[in-house]
């Protein structure tokens, strides 16, 4: 199975996971293709972040939504879709999720594969 990270980028944002207060937030829109078929997810992963160098990125605050799963392969035509309902997905997962995420507050730049 390959895996493509097709954006990142880390924010600003809060929650309470696990007792602990989250200032940070990965995320993503990734691809998995294997064998004809292809799946894609849009994730976000709240992180502690309590000063400018702390990425140290925590897997109990991860949450992830499948947005497509099916025949294909890698199209940016889709893609270019995916990203622009990217920013309200991510939100979905966050506020169902307790969290925020502070869009205007980048703390990368953002990725692209």
């Amino acid at each position: 199975m390959k895996c493509i990270d097709v954006y990142e980028r880390y924010f600003e944002g809060y929650g309470v996971y696990n007792g602990v207060e989250r200032h940070g937030v990965a995320v993503k829109l990734t691809g998995e293709s294997d064998n004809g078929m292809i799946n894609y997810r849009i994730s976000v992963n709240f992180f502690p972040h309590n000063d400018e160098e702390d990425f140290a990125v925590s897997y109990d605050a991860y949450f992830d939504t499948e947005i497509y799963n099916g025949k294909g392969r890698r199209s940016k035509k889709k893609e270019s879709a995916y990203l622009d309902v990217l920013k309200s997905k991510a939100d979905e997962l966050a506020e169902a999720n307790g969290g925020e995420i502070f869009w205007d507050k980048p703390l990368t730049d953002e990725r692209r594969g």
